[in-house]
């Protein structure tokens, strides 16, 4: 079992891509499905002449909008690897859900639009995997297009985000001149060839040794003058590759190409699975969990209702950390404290799953659920075991829901109490009022839309939403918390989580700062505290 077991965690690689939206990420996660022999044909999400949508996004919002709005698992093998790609919503409204897709990922690869450079949402996206120390590539996109020149683009990634840069690859050509790339290690030019298929599969590719005679039949002395002169200023003046710099995130390698003409897509690929970590140790509440450990553990990173829109299933997705997980295993459920049953395993390819007799550290799994599992849920063989809470922040838009007909209230709040346990939203109770006019906070806005859209489509229930004019939300810490005496002071609201946890919803800054500054004796955190920290409200309004 144990040459087995460290045989399949070498074989792993675990891994998220993040980018400001529109900077192609669902096209790059496309096009890597396709040159793992996941998929056949690669369709474009916004490009006309596509006659497909693409395969990671599956709910039918994200069709019509163009946009990933979920995260999605794909696992596709490619070279002996068994790889698991976790794709992200790009859209900044949807950040939470990759913050959290993120705590199960061993590495990142961060995209960048070759013309923009580094973007408000990859610059957030950055700092949380700079916090976890997690291996970040980078992959600057859109080549096939006229941008900024690399060395431009470098510098940026230095003084906007304080990490220097190794170019594993470099450009030849930009827009459409856009000719290959210069591989540094093996010293080896990979020049392309589209041949009219618009990216839908895979593309010719010549590979020539740049000190061969070869050379100068696939490269024009100009590209050939051009190429020595700046791989010789970065031989010079640029950084020295190292493993351990780039396993703790103190380097990103760079890699340049073209997701929507596949060029640079396989070599990015090559590359990456030879410098990405196999799967790492996780933080326990009992120190570090290493995946080589013979018993099993694994934690709940993700939910995801209405996969299967005909069944009404519910998926959990778990994050296999150490062990061999087995199909129709039991394993203790930390929060509730009993033994469970791990039913119905499935792996995905977005909407398709296909039922896996045994997974490994590093995979990820989706687990049938009754409505037992949050996200953040420590599941292991023997007790004891709690890996570290996945972070749920703080809202920054909240509503009140009302139902369109009164008839459909039941189907409102199953919906409601379903789409809260994804994530997608969050669901608090106003004092004394139980789910009566229940007040939803979403980090972005865009998920409002989302919300009434999935409860409409989803659980037949119309909503309307009446906007409260609150910005902040503040979870509080400290004894002797009297919500009706607080809110009496004006321009705040106290309501409750699912927990029982009082949250205090705060109309501005100035509202935040006038509280913190009259209460010394209470914290308000912008993460949800864990129970043994905080106060509960055991009975509304006491």
């Amino acid at each position: 079992m144990t040459n087995e077991l460290q045989r399949e965690v070498a074989r792993r690689r675990t891994f998220a891509i993040i980018s400001h939206p529109d900077a192609g990420k669902t096209t790059l996660t496309e096009k890597l499905l396709l040159y793992g022999g996941a998929i056949h044909l690669a369709g474009s999400v916004k490009a006309k002449r596509a006659r497909r949508h693409a395969t990671s996004d599956w709910m039918e919002l994200e069709k019509e909008r163009g946009i990933s709005v979920t995260s999605s698992v794909l696992q596709f093998s490619y070279r002996d690897h068994a790889v698991n790609l976790l794709d992200t919503p790009g859209h900044q409204d949807f950040s939470e859900d990759t913050y959290r897709t993120l705590a199960a990922a061993d590495a990142a690869v961060m995209l960048i639009d070759a013309a923009k450079g580094v973007e408000p949402q990859t610059k957030k996206l950055f700092k949380v995997c700079r916090l976890r120390n997690i291996p970040i590539f980078t992959f600057v996109n859109k080549l096939d297009r006229y941008g900024r020149e690399p060395l431009d683009l470098m510098n940026e990634l230095e003084q906007v985000l304080g990490i220097r840069s190794y170019p594993m690859n470099w450009p030849i050509g930009m827009g459409p001149d856009f000719r290959g790339v210069y591989d540094r290690q093996a010293r080896v030019v990979h020049v392309f060839s589209a041949e009219g298929s618009h990216g839908e599969s895979e593309v010719g590719e010549r590979s020539v040794s740049i000190d061969s005679d070869e050379i100068k039949t696939v490269l024009t002395e100009a590209e050939l003058a051009k190429l020595h002169e700046e791989i010789e200023l970065l031989d010079i003046g640029g950084d020295e590759f190292t493993r351990e710099k780039s396993d703790t995130g103190q380097l990103t390698p760079m890699f340049f190409g073209s997701a929507m003409t596949n060029f640079g897509v396989r070599p990015f690929l090559d590359a990456f699975l030879d410098l990405a970590p196999a799967p790492t140790s996780r933080a326990t509440t009992q120190g570090p969990r290493e995946p080589t450990h013979p018993k099993f553990a694994g934690f709940v990173f993700k939910i995801q209702a209405n996969m299967d829109p005909a069944h009404r299933d519910r998926i959990a997705f778990m994050r296999v950390v150490s062990g061999r997980y087995v199909k129709g295993m039991s394993a203790f459920h930390s929060r509730l404290g009993k033994e469970v049953r791990l039913a119905k395993p499935s792996q995905f390819m977005a909407a398709e799953r296909t039922s896996i007799e045994d997974a490994w550290p590093g995979d990820v799994i989706g687990l049938f659920d009754p409505g037992q599992y949050r996200i953040g849920d420590t599941l292991a063989e023997g007790t004891g075991v709690e890996f570290e809470g996945v972070p749920r922040f703080s809202p920054e838009f909240f509503a009140v829901v009302r139902s369109k007909d009164p008839l459909r209230r039941k189907q409102m709040e199953k919906g409601l109490e379903q789409l809260s346990e994804e994530g997608t939203v969050q669901i608090f109770q106003q004092l004394q009022m139980g789910m009566k006019d229940p007040i939803v906070g979403v980090v972005g806005a865009l998920q409002f839309e989302v919300l009434q859209y999935r409860l409409e489509h989803e659980y037949g229930a119309k909503i309307a939403l009446d906007r409260l004019p609150f910005s902040h939300a503040r979870w509080v810490v400290g004894a002797n918390f009297d919500p009706k005496a607080f809110d009496w002071e004006g321009n705040r609201q106290t309501v409750q989580d699912r927990d029982g946890l009082p949250l205090v919803l705060f109309r501005d800054d100035w509202a935040l700062q006038h509280a913190e500054d009259k209460h010394p004796e209470l914290k308000f955190v912008s993460e949800a505290p864990q129970l043994r920290q905080a106060t509960v409200l055991t009975t509304p309004g006491t």
